[in-house]
């Protein structure tokens, strides 16, 4: 199955299929995964070092995991400062929280330097809170962007919050311009695009199938093997299974996503006519945004968790929680209720314990590295990613390679079946909780102290 986002760009560019590896390849670098982390750091690569031969794998088509099927909100580390400051200091916080924002502009520029039609959209972010229990959910995080002069967020009355979001299910808003949309299935095959013209070489329909290291290291394939100097890994949520020193590193649960068909005029009356995305203060929150065709795109995390970060097969196929998005959508908006959605969709995303990606070298080796657990929302900070792995593959001394990011996973989930039962433990609470908020109820103090949990790292599949 291919996601809507990633079907409509293949439809719109009617692009050959790179061809698989055929045998030994020798490069200065491999990056292994061709999505956004992958194809940023190549073309990072190439920016800072023309010259560079690069080979980059993917064992199925640029785009075909998280960054073919996202839900196309490309935000800032603005909401994570909390996270970042208890992890990496005050200073580091502030860094990343700019960087992160200025990554959003930059992915902008790019695409529009490039002709990469991906719909970008820089409208900005709406957080918001949709029952009483949510109401100055957010009133934290803005007061301390507010004391370290970094923040972007304004408090909107309540008629513009319900007449930008298109629903009068917010009871209040924070506003943000630092925020874009994409449709994302276009943003990942046109940084495909760019990196065939500067000179990746790129192969299709292959699969890392070992790795062994050395000088050169040598990527194991079904029918060959690359040997380079230098190797990057781009799998994300597939790195759990890959590589199983990270199996404890992530937690692999689906984001699940529906999109209507076109009705441009229905958007327009309840006021959708923007690429603003709205994200309400559930700790699996609902997001969503419009589209430049006209439809309403919605999606939910922390629904479908997996045992060992196995790939479940229900990760390709249409959303089991298609008829609970779709009762989420009529509740946000009445007047599209009886819309026809042309999809639904989910995915594997790789949830840290911190909510936050890492990156480091494999096994303390000099020459293979990795990055990975960007939690549902990697959109824009995938870019940063970029700047991570490029500057550590070109042996650079800069604030990338100096950042506490770079020294592997933060914290590790309980073994299984431990982490599996007690996701569902968790998840389960949430669900309880944020049920009796929306009715007004006061939950069962149980599962207020399980929802925790979650909650620790922040607002959570954002992207």
């Amino acid at each position: 199955m291919r996601p809507f986002w990633l079907q409509q760009a293949l439809d719109s560019a009617q692009e050959a299929m790179c061809p698989p590896l055929q045998g030994d390849a020798r490069c200065d670098v491999c990056i292994v995964g061709g999505g956004y982390t992958g194809l940023w750091t190549a073309l990072m690569l190439k920016e800072a070092v023309p010259a560079l031969d690069i080979v980059l794998i993917e064992a199925d088509i640029c785009g075909a995991g998280a960054s073919g099927r996202n839900g196309g909100c490309v935000l800032s580390w603005s909401a994570k400062y909390f996270t970042l400051e208890r992890l990496f200091g005050v200073a580091e916080a502030v860094r990343l929280v700019r960087e992160s924002e200025r990554s959003i502009g930059e992915i902008g520029a790019f695409c529009t330097a490039n002709g990469i039609d991906c719909d970008y959209r820089l409208d900005g972010t709406l957080y918001t809170a949709t029952n009483a229990a949510q109401v100055g959910a957010t009133d934290a995080v803005v007061a301390a962007l507010e004391r370290k002069g970094i923040n972007s967020f304004s408090r909107l009355p309540l008629d513009q919050v319900q007449r930008l979001a298109g629903s009068a299910r917010h009871l209040e808003g924070w506003f943000s311009p630092a925020a874009a949309t994409v449709q994302p299935g276009k943003l990942v095959r046109g940084l495909r695009r760019v990196a065939l013209q500067r000179g990746v070489r790129i192969f299709e329909g292959t699969a890392m199938t070992g790795l062994e290291h050395g000088a050169p290291v040598q990527v194991r394939t079904a029918h060959g093997t690359v040997r380079a100097d230098r190797v990057v890994l781009g799998l994300n949520a597939w790195m759990a299974r890959a590589f199983p020193q990270f199996e404890r590193s992530v937690a692999i649960v689906s984001s699940d996503m529906v999109i209507t068909e076109p009705c441009p005029e229905l958007l327009g009356q309840i006021g959708l006519d923007s690429g603003i995305s709205v994200l309400d203060s559930r700790i699996f929150v609902h997001y969503y945004h419009n589209t430049s065709d006209g439809r309403l795109m919605l999606g939910k995390g922390g629904n479908t968790f997996a045992y060992g970060g196995r790939m479940l097969p229900v990760f390709d196929q249409p959303s089991p929680y298609r008829p609970l998005l779709h009762e989420s959508l009529g509740g946000f908006f009445p007047a599209l209720a009886e819309v026809p959605l042309a999809a639904s969709w989910n995915g594997p995303s790789d949830r840290s314990v911190t909510g936050l990606p890492f990156f480091g070298k494999l096994d303390g080796q000099g020459n293979v590295f990795y990055g990975f657990g960007y939690s549902g929302s990697g959109v824009g900070p995938c870019h940063m990613g970029g700047q991570i792995l490029s500057s550590l593959a070109l042996g650079l001394d800069n604030p990338w390679t100096r950042s506490p990011l770079v020294k592997g996973p933060l914290g590790l989930f309980p073994p299984e079946p431990i982490r599996y039962l007690g996701s569902l433990m968790v998840r389960n609470a949430i669900r309880r909780k944020e049920r009796a908020e929306d009715h007004g109820l006061r939950p069962r103090r149980l599962d207020v102290r399980l929802a925790r949990f979650a909650a620790a790292a922040g607002k959570a599949d954002k992207g």
